[in-house]
């Protein structure tokens, strides 16, 4: 009779959660996933370091991933650090030359090169970028209207160079990814009129993953997923249900960007986009790598 110590116990549930990986790893390889990545999983120190190395297992076990990063508080406090007043319309902040200047010494910055350092350190090979490198992301100028409730005429908003991307060019990442190479992306370009836009994150991670045709568009948030009326997560989602969740009210508030942007990503051709809780430890492993999964996975 074979005695099977505690710490042998522990290896073999390892072993175990290899073999369930392993089929996975087949169906994924060579495949290229898109990564939007902020809110708190990029604030926390621990999150950071254990986000760096699972992107870069991912790359070791034959995935492509892309990095498509925010920033949006850390903007906010170089601001207020610079005396520098804003606001916000609709969740887009009113960007003007001296705040967009900020933004782009904060994203392409800071936060760039730290999420390089951190993919590094895990052993990976990481290059910062943003949409103006290589040409690969051009912007147009975002317009919104407000309807003035005591008129009920619709009225233009400048939000001043806050972009959303017209062109995506994936050539240059592509040639990074069979080098081997990690892309990470801040959200700034430049617009056909020569000036820079800050984009939102999770449109410009969206674009991107359907220029490359992305296996898989992973949006991480600072929520499980999307929740039906009692709080039980959904695990998948087309678009007919969708639509109906937004008109009962189930998808609300900042839901309805994120998952529309999943919609736009999918109807482009990504396989399939992934909302996600970027503070659960490993959310993408366990999201790609189990049976069970851990988010709402939105196919067209």
């Amino acid at each position: 009779m074979i005695t099977v110590t505690t710490d042998q116990q522990t290896l073999q549930r390892k072993a175990a959660t290899l073999i369930e990986a392993l089929p996975y790893m087949k169906k994924y390889a060579g495949e290229t996933f898109v990564i939007k990545y902020g809110g708190h999983a990029m604030g926390d120190a621990n999150l950071a370091r254990q986000f760096a190395e699972d992107v870069v297992l991912l790359k070791q076990v034959g995935i492509n991933p892309v990095i498509v990063h925010g920033g949006g508080p850390q903007i906010g406090n170089m601001l207020k650090r610079l005396g520098v007043q804003s606001e916000f319309i609709d969740g887009l902040r009113v960007t003007d030359a001296a705040t967009v200047e900020i933004a782009e010494m904060v994203l392409c910055g800071s936060i760039n090169k730290s999420i390089v350092a951190d993919l590094n350190a895990a052993g990976g090979r990481a290059i910062g970028l943003s949409g103006k490198d290589s040409d690969m992301v051009m912007a147009r100028k975002v317009s919104r209207t407000k309807r003035d409730p005591d008129s009920n005429i619709e009225q233009v908003i400048d939000l001043g160079f806050v972009g959303e991307p017209c062109m995506v060019d994936p050539t240059f990442l592509q040639s990074s990814m069979t080098a081997g190479i990690i892309p990470v992306i801040a959200p700034i370009a430049m617009g056909e009129d020569g000036k820079t836009y800050n984009i939102n994150a999770d449109t410009m991670a969206g674009a991107i993953a359907g220029a490359l045709k992305a296996r898989r568009f992973f949006l991480l948030t600072d929520v499980a997923g999307v929740m039906d009326k009692e709080k039980n997560l959904l695990t998948e989602l087309g678009k007919t249900d969708i639509d109906e969740l937004i008109a009962d009210g189930t998808i609300s508030g900042g839901m309805i960007p994120k998952v529309e942007t999943c919609l736009m990503a999918v109807e482009a051709g990504v396989r399939g986009a992934v909302i996600l809780d970027g503070r659960v430890t490993h959310a993408i492993l366990l999201e790609i790598f189990t049976e069970r999964g851990a988010g709402t996975m939105i196919r067209a």
